[in-house]
């Protein structure tokens, strides 16, 4: 035997407490979260900024030469300079949390997260070194 429930349209509202809009500005770990997942928007901007580059210079010197020309212009050059240090600040925490992301064993004992940290920043300074030696070269 089944009941039937008629909705009357009474019902206890749900309890939500007013969250302030700036909830992340009261502890230093909230604002480092939201200040690095804002980063991200620094990141895809050198993702096109990049891809920008490719193409002016797959169509010709004279697009190439606009493309350097606008790049040089100071807002856009203030803009890649906020982009560098947010892309750098990105990449440090994203390092910082790899040893709680990645958990590797080695013969059967825990690697420790400051290895696992330190082996990313070394690949780091090494690819940079890389990238530097054959752009200068």
């Amino acid at each position: 035997m089944t009941e039937e429930f008629e909705y009357t349209g009474y019902y206890a509202p749900w309890y939500r407490p007013r969250v302030s809009r700036l909830w992340w500005l009261r502890r230093r770990s909230y604002f480092i979260f939201v200040l690095r997942e804002l980063t991200s928007v620094f990141v895809a901007w050198s993702v096109v900024f990049l891809l920008l580059l490719v193409r002016a210079v797959a169509a010709g010197d004279p697009e190439y030469q606009r493309f350097l020309d606008r790049a040089g212009s100071p807002w856009m050059l203030a803009l890649n300079v906020v982009a560098l240090f947010f892309v750098v600040f990105h990449t440090v925490t994203w390092f910082n949390l790899a040893p709680q992301a990645m958990v590797l064993r080695l013969r059967g004992k825990r690697v420790p997260g400051t290895l696992i940290a330190a082996l990313h920043y070394l690949a780091w300074v090494l690819l940079s070194a890389l990238m530097a030696w054959v752009i200068l070269s």
